[in-house]
């Protein structure tokens, strides 16, 4: 055998025997160690606002609204709280906001009244607020916007329009649905 091949052989033999040697190498018999999938994710940044629909002091159509926020980083879908921003009216929007594909941004759909300057506060207590997926919480972030006077948004489909949303980015997920059809067996 060449010296080449020697020295990593020598060495694999080496590390085997001082295993064996102390009582570390694992026979048929013994039963291996459990261990528990643990997911450890490195110190993050907090998660900043970068992008919402409508954006700051933005006017916008009564009626439905779909607000969105997108975050600078993959977001917990389970996590979250917005209230309303101090001196301006809150907003009449469903509980719970939709985290879309992209993991990055949450939509809401929300009706507003025509005339009237609405306000909303994300993250007003960080602590079980928007946090990415090494649970820390986004930073504190206020946006406002007027609701001028006009035509209504009265669909869900121009909702999603002027918002910037595709069609598979409803703010309202849909469960699934049960299949229609009953097989039976033809005779």
């Amino acid at each position: 055998m060449s010296r080449r091949r020697l020295v990593p052989a020598l060495v694999l033999c080496a590390s085997l025997g001082a295993a064996s040697a102390h009582g570390q190498v694992q026979t048929s018999q013994e039963a291996p160690n459990a261990v528990s999938p643990v997911l450890i994710l490195p110190p993050t940044l907090p998660p900043k606002l970068v992008a919402t629909y409508p954006a700051q002091d933005q006017s916008v159509a009564p009626g439905i609204l779909i607000l969105k926020a997108a975050f600078d980083q993959q977001m917990s879908p389970t996590t979250w709280n917005y209230a309303p921003a101090p001196g301006v009216e809150p907003m009449d929007c469903v509980k719970t906001p939709r985290l879309l594909s992209d993991q990055k941004t949450f939509v809401l759909i929300c009706r507003v009244l025509a005339g009237r300057a609405y306000g909303v506060t994300f993250n007003a207590e960080r602590s079980g607020g928007f946090a990415n997926l090494g649970e820390n919480p986004a930073l504190t972030a206020s946006l406002t916007f007027k609701v001028e006077d006009g035509a209504p948004v009265t669909t869900l489909r121009r909702a999603m329009e002027l918002a910037g949303l595709r069609s598979d980015q409803t703010p309202v997920q849909e469960p699934p649905r049960a299949s229609a059809g009953v097989a039976t067996s033809g005779r």
